[in-house]
């Protein structure tokens, strides 16, 4: 499937950072891109895996590290691997070859490849993906759904999920349309009224619709997000909010595929890429 991020760019011009070939100084890096104290308390984030003070040549970013995508990484010979949804997400006993997931790290461990998550930081980043979203729909006074409140936090994020005003009024059939166009993809789920009027909207990348709460709040016409329980697309049924699921995949790996660009940008030396391989595993009969 075709990613957004051919008609995306961002700025790093912000970023002052002087160019070095450790996974320490791209950790730096991408906490100074995506703060890491702004991730969900219940998250993993950061360097999961390795040496920070291991020189690196490549780096490869991927939505979800799973053992094809590392068996790439491995086969390219890359130092560290820039996943967004985190490796060892819940706590284990043991790391054994008995499991693919323990094969998988003892793989990466022998070879030196190092694991860093940024996950719901980058969500909420100030150029992350949910406001990559926002400007892609190109949405007007965009401002986040779940506002960070302490200051310290504020100052790096402005919050978690985006929202905002559309430049026109358009029918929900009309803007379904729209997001399937940004997304490249010909098909999504939906729950409302086909002609009910869209002026404003909520962005929550990933498994997000906790957010239509914020949303129904702050009096969004529809909350765009990945994937929803069954429970909550009845209870959007029930709200006055529509909602709009383009997969989970559709929803966040556009965004590994410009972080690349990113890295690229700041590390000119590497050799920096989104997996090859990696694509949705959810098909459609």
């Amino acid at each position: 499937m075709a990613s957004l991020s051919s008609r995306r760019s961002i700025s790093v011009t912000k970023l002052v950072f002087i160019m070095t070939s450790t996974i320490q100084s791209i950790s730096v890096f991408l906490n100074q891109f995506a703060p890491l104290t702004t991730a969900e308390s219940w998250d993993n984030v950061g360097l999961l895996l390795g040496d920070s003070a291991q020189e690196i040549d490549a780096i490869l970013t991927c939505l979800t590290l799973t053992p094809d995508v590392a068996a790439e990484a491995i086969e390219r010979n890359v130092g560290l691997i820039v996943t967004h949804h985190p490796i060892l997400f819940r706590a284990i006993q043991k790391i054994t070859t008995d499991t693919p997931e323990g094969q998988m790290l003892l793989d990466l461990a022998a070879n030196r490849v190092a694991v860093y998550s940024p996950h719901t930081a980058f969500d909420s980043a100030s150029k992350g993906i949910n406001q990559q979203w926002g400007e892609q729909l190109k949405l007007q006074n965009i401002e986040p759904l779940r506002p960070f409140n302490e200051s310290e936090l504020a100052e790096k994020s402005p919050g978690a999920g985006r929202c905002g005003d559309l430049p026109k009024s358009v029918s929900l059939n009309q803007f379904i349309e729209q997001v399937k166009e940004v997304c490249k993809i010909k098909q999504l789920q939906f729950v409302g009224d086909l002609n009910q009027e869209v002026n404003k909207v909520g962005i929550a990348c990933g498994a997000a619709a906790e957010f239509m709460h914020e949303a129904a709040t702050l009096d969004c016409d529809v909350l765009i997000t990945g994937e929803a329980r069954f429970h909550a697309c009845l209870e959007a049924r029930t709200k006055p909010i529509c909602l709009i699921l383009v997969g989970h995949y559709a929803s966040e790996r556009f965004a590994c595929e410009q972080l690349a660009t990113v890295l690229l940008a700041a590390f000119a030396g590497l050799t920096v890429f989104a997996s090859k391989i990696e694509s949705d595993p959810i098909q459609f009969g």
